[in-house]
């Protein structure tokens, strides 16, 4: 029993002093760079899509959309349009303090021109346009 004992304590003292120090007073690091910041936005690489034609009912929810904000609807020119598989509910387009699905979304981007101002209308896969106001 006492050779147990005499034994076990080497053993210890063995595994101790190999988690010592070789004398050098460890120190902090400075840190080389400043401290991570969560309130910053991530970079966001846009969606990528196709050329497409507009559907006969997603130009006329634009042109609706226009009418209801006292646009006029006779000179309305396409500018670009484009099947994009968006990568949110927010289609590209997210307004701060709201929460959008997060899965892919088939959908489409249309940009359109009135009176000298550029409209960005996008749709998943509704019929119903988001007008993006960035």
């Amino acid at each position: 029993m006492r050779n147990t004992l005499v034994v076990a304590g080497a053993l210890l003292a063995v595994t101790l002093s190999g988690c010592a120090s070789g004398g050098t007073p460890m120190t902090t690091p400075s840190p080389s760079r400043p401290p991570f910041q969560t309130t910053s936005p991530l970079p966001t690489a846009g969606p990528s899509g196709t050329a497409a034609s507009v559907p006969a009912d997603r130009w006329a929810a634009i042109l609706a959309d226009l009418s209801g904000r006292g646009m006029p609807t006779d000179d309305v020119q396409l500018v670009s349009a484009r099947s994009v598989t968006w990568n949110s509910g927010a289609l590209g387009c997210p307004k701060p303090g709201v929460s959008y699905t997060q899965a892919l979304v088939d959908g489409m981007q249309v940009v359109v021109s009135v009176a000298g101002t550029t409209y960005d209308y996008r749709f998943g896969k509704s019929g119903r346009p988001m007008l993006c106001e960035r």
